[in-house]
């Protein structure tokens, strides 16, 4: 009969570049070998072991949770904690160790724990030439909770080394027990575990030498084998350390932040008495009925469920906000609902959406609802900072998000560590474009000019394979803040952030969601930066006080323009897909725009409910409903699901499925695609659906809609949020293009489109745009008088490319003493470097003060930079007589400065050679009938190839007269992938295809033409 076994030291590739298995991958191998239990121990590290804890949860396996340190003199110990207590302590020990260390390093001592760490167990783990001083010291750090841990690893002296280890033990008092260093969950992943040990230290495999571990035997060893290598009383031992270990996750317990409370307040009468303070201010003609009753259903379950200090700490951050002027909204079920419209942390009315409000509270799931706060991407940073602040370092962090490996880096480093040239693994690397997933493909290879047979590049890719996923490092979330009424590095560690000012904590969202810990999201959003840069320049124009809020709603004339798909720089809608579907949806109503956010994602797409809506709304198919119940849940969208959460209550009113069992479905949609875990709802769903008298047909069909959403189903909520601000920045782009057009520029990057296409667009709808000029720009782009009276552009400094900041703030300080008279006294009142001043000259900006862009150049080389008396002579008669640029010189000159030009468009002078090569332009393209033959070229400004496209990519082509929208399905897209990836000017011969409004060009064949544009340096967006 096989003893017992608990591995008590186990690292996971959370120990960076070192473990060469998932966590759970280590959890499924201990099941499976039938260990007794398991400890995940990264080093000085916590960040694998939530999803260690889930997988043992499902497979029934006790699991430990522990860390590896070295110190400062070299003693390696291992730390699991027993308790709930000696948890928080040892969360606290890393989080010394690493804060006093810079990102990603750690720094401990044995001053550190000479009083020991309460409630830890501790292992030492000694050297190969172990010292009996380490031991004495553990066992006097630790009284009764120390062992010596012997790791037996098939190693030329195991037994001379087990001989020293009881030695030691007699001499100190303290018992040996068995552990493995396990690195990997099977031995088959050595290969990788010395590639990653290549990639840590920087030098290829071949090179290591000690650095490598000389044998695979740092795996999860099955227990007989473990059985011929270490004594039985080992063995044994690891059952007793194991057994004191009782500790789990599921005992971490949040605490919400208490003083946001005034005193003589609870939680619960303070968020009623601002939700119904909010209220009157909503609906100053008196509160409606449905709105109050929604408001005390809410304000009951969260009573219930003791949230309201979740609802009062994103109340208290909103308000931050608004105070200091910020744009914000929420979204996210519980940010759409009527408590948080009240609070005013969303513009969204619930009265007019059907959100399932279980979908954020549940009594089933007891944990925190959902808000997501979206602030202005400029600003967001104040709103951080007031919360560091608010709740000091030891109570706020950020959470982290794991940097995995994607095929290039995985290539990359992968290609050295295995001592491929730099060359090689450039070449490698550029064989992978960002649409081919992520393995190598033959081909690729044998392109970039390698053998795929050849056993050094077979190797390479099969570690690729592995790699790609990996963890490479902790990054910070976007916005993702976690806030705790005690010392939040109790209850996960925390370390700084490479960013100054910033400080993270171990675990990313998907483990603060599994445990039920409480994240306020405080994410940024670049069209609220555009948004309040629009309105501020309207205001500022016109001396008008017009807020988001003032909008008109439902505006006809906006709908029109998105009927046109005339949406370039709309927020959400301006994509291509989105640009296609805009004149097939017709949106009408504010309703409209919440399913057009929603309709053209992933989950829809898979889930084949695109055409049937389209069908249904234009009346070519008929809306029927196999029952009531889902008539109510699915009428608002002709009897087709959009949402997630209509998927949600499908499996509560024709499956009977409670809630929080709805919730559990959405969270294995979200996950089924990366780990599966859908499979144990199908049987529930169809014999729920059979047993309530619907078809197996319907409930086949709603299971694999249900699949079709693992891929990406948008929420009801962030879309009607969503829908406002595509509604706003329609709007503006609508009645202020002006204004909407220089926010756009001044809130770069931003969206689809390059500064040269807002301008294009905004010139085609009538709007003035004028050079960046010295005499007259801003460092952003604003506004001024055009010559009919409405506003035009002024293009800012900051268009220039390569001139520093700095520089502007010279150029605006000296302007404020007067204008500049001429050359001279620019050079001499801005004393700008040499850099500068060439950047400013290149940029076309000293026009108005040195005639063309080649007198500014030699204006600007003869210049004076240093700093030096103001007496500088302008001497005209050293000014030689230069050639005036031509006008093609100077597009070139512009797009290479500003890359963008306000004179011609470059195709324009290229139209007569096109003509020749019978290319024909947008505008003749648009007029095309279905089916025509047709050549056509364009500057290529994006690149789409999305996942559910099955291999079609999509191409944006941009000349004179508009834009040409080209298909490229996927055997063309191989065969002639250089044309495709690497034109800038690229040849189309192809056939349009006309459905309504929505034409597109379907390629049959590239041609790379880039060598016409000369010196013109163009951009394009690659993106899936």
């Amino acid at each position: 009969m096989l003893p017992g076994y608990a591995e008590l030291h186990c690292l996971t590739n959370y120990t960076f570049l070192s473990g060469a298995s998932h966590p759970e991958e280590q959890v499924r191998q201990a099941a499976r070998l039938g260990y007794a239990a398991l400890a995940i121990t990264d080093e000085c590290s916590v960040a694998g072991v939530v999803r260690a804890f889930v997988e043992a949860r499902a497979v029934g396996l006790r699991l430990i949770v522990g860390s590896e340190f070295r110190l400062d003199d070299g003693v390696k110990l291992v730390l699991l904690a027993e308790s709930l207590n000696g948890y928080g302590n040892l969360c606290e020990l890393i989080t010394l160790a690493r804060r006093r260390s810079r990102k990603g390093a750690y720094r401990l001592a044995r001053a550190d724990l000479e009083r020991g760490i309460d409630e830890c167990l501790a292992l030492w783990i000694p050297g190969d030439a172990p010292e009996a001083g380490e031991a004495q010291w553990l066992a006097g750090a630790f009284p009764g909770r120390a062992w010596i841990a012997v790791e037996l690893l098939r190693g030329p002296d195991d037994r001379f080394h087990l001989d020293r280890l009881r030695a030691i033990g007699s001499a100190t008092g303290l018992r040996l027990v068995a552990a493995g260093d396990v690195h990997m969950h099977v031995r088959a992943r050595r290969m990788l575990q010395n590639a990653l040990t290549a990639i840590r230290i920087g030098k290829p495999v071949a090179q290591a030498g000690a650095a490598l571990y000389p044998n695979g035997e740092r795996y999860l060893r099955p227990i007989g084998r473990l059985a011929r290598v270490y004594p039985p009383e080992l063995l044994l031992e690891t059952l007793e350390v194991a057994g004191r270990c009782r500790f789990s996750l599921d005992q971490v317990k949040y605490e919400y932040p208490e003083e946001l409370v005034p005193a003589g307040e609870t939680p619960a009468s303070h968020l009623r008495r601002l939700t119904l303070s909010g209220a009157a201010h909503r609906y100053p003609a008196g509160v409606p009925e449905r709105a109050t009753r929604l408001v005390e259903h809410e304000l009951a379950l969260i009573a219930e469920m003791g949230y309201e200090p979740y609802f009062l700490t994103v109340h208290d951050i909103v308000r931050f906000a608004r105070e200091r002027g910020i744009l914000c909204q929420g979204r996210g079920s519980a940010a759409n609902s009527a408590v948080c419209y009240c609070l005013g942390i969303t513009e969204v009315d619930p009265d007019r959406m059907q959100v399932l409000f279980e979908r954020f509270i549940s009594k089933e799931r007891n944990e925190p609802p959902d808000i997501d706060v979206d602030f202005e991407h400029q600003r967001r940073e104040e709103v951080m900072q007031y919360m560091f602040e608010k709740y000091g370092r030891d109570r706020a962090a950020i959470t982290a998000t794991v940097i995995t490996y994607r095929p290039r880096s995985a290539l990359r480093d992968a290609g050295k560590a295995l001592g491929f040239s730099l060359d090689q693994v450039d070449k490698l690397a550029e064989a992978m474009s960002w649409w081919d997933g992520s393995r190598i493909k033959p081909e690729q290879l044998i392109e970039a000019g390698f053998d795929p047979e050849n056993p050094a590049v077979h190797l390479l890719r099969q570690i690729v394979d592995e790699l790609v996923g990996f963890p490479r490092h902790l990054s910070q979330h976007t916005g993702g803040f976690v806030l705790d009424n005690r010392r939040l590095s109790r209850l996960v560690p925390i370390e700084n952030a490479a960013m100054p000012g910033r400080t993270v904590i171990q675990w990313d969202k998907d483990d603060l969601d599994a445990l039920g810990l409480l994240k306020v999201d405080v994410l940024a959003l670049g069209m609220l930066s555009c948004i309040r840069r629009t309105l501020d320049l309207v205001n500022g124009c016109d001396g008008r006080q017009l807020r988001m809020q003032d909008i008109p709603a439902e505006d006809p004339a906006i709908y029109d323009m998105l009927c046109r798909a005339d949406s370039i720089g709309v927020f959400q809608v301006e994509s291509r897909a989105q640009m296609a579907m805009l004149p097939r949806l017709r949106p009408r109503c504010y309703y409209d725009l919440v399913i057009e956010v929603a309709i053209v994602r992933p989950g829809p797409i898979q889930g084949g409910m695109v055409h049937p809506y389209l069908k249904r709304r234009e009346g070519s198919e008929r809306v029927t409903y196999p029952s009531p119940d889902v008539r109510q849940v699915l009428e608002r969208t002709l009897g087709v699901s959009i949402f997630q959460e209509q998927v949600m209550q499908i499996a509560v009113v024709a499956a009977g499925f409670t809630a929080g069992e709805a919730d559990r479905l959405r969270r294995a949609m979200a996950a089924w695609r990366r780990k599966g875990g859908l499979e144990p709802f199908q049987r529930r769903l169809i014999e729920g659906m059979l047993a309530r008298g619907y078809s197996r047909d319907y409930a086949e069909q709603i299971y694999q809609m249900i699949r079709g959403f693992g891929e990406y189903g948008f929420p009801e909520s962030h879309a009607a949020s969503f829908a406002l601000l595509v509604y706003v920045s329609a709007w503006l782009k609508c009645h202020e293009p002006a204004a909407f057009c220089a926010a756009l520029l001044n809130s770069q990057p931003l969206g689809f489109y390059s500064p040269s296409q807002i301008v294009q667009d905004a010139r085609r709808h009538g709007v003035e745009v004028r050079a960046v000029d010295v005499s007259a720009s801003g460092w952003d782009c604003t506004l001024e008088r055009g010559s009919d009276g409405k506003p035009a552009v002024r293009l800012g400094l900051r268009m220039v490319k390569g001139l520093t900041q700095e520089a502007g703030v010279r150029i605006l300080s000296a302007r404020g003493f007067g204008a500049f008279r001429d050359v001279a006294d620019f050079f001499a009142r801005t004393q700008l470097s040499r850099h500068d001043l060439n950047c400013i000259a290149e940029a076309d900006a000293l026009r108005t003060l040195a005639g063309h862009r080649r007198d500014a150049l030699w204006a600007a080389l003869g210049a004076e930079t240093q700093k030096a008396p103001l007496q500088i002579v302008h001497r005209a008669e050293m000014q030689p007589e230069l050639l005036t640029p031509t006008e093609g010189e100077d597009i070139v000159a512009d797009y290479r400065r500003l890359g963008l030009t306000l004179r011609r468009h470059p195709l324009e002078l290229l139209r007569p050679r096109l003509r020749r090569l019978r290319l024909s332009c947008a505008r003749e393209v648009q007029a095309a009938r279905h089916g025509q033959l047709v050549r056509a070229a364009g500057i290529v400004t994006c690149r789409q190839r999305p996942g559910t496209a099955s291999g079609v990519t999509f191409v944006t082509l941009e000349d004179e007269t508009g834009c040409i929208n080209v298909v490229v399905w996927r055997d063309l897209a191989e065969r002639q992938r250089g044309q495709l990836l690497g034109s800038s000017l690229l040849g189309v011969y192809g056939k349009i295809e006309r459905k309504g409004e929505v034409i597109h060009l379907i390629a049959g064949k590239l041609v790379d033409y880039s060598r016409l544009l000369g010196g013109v340096v163009t951009t394009s967006r690659d993106c899936h």
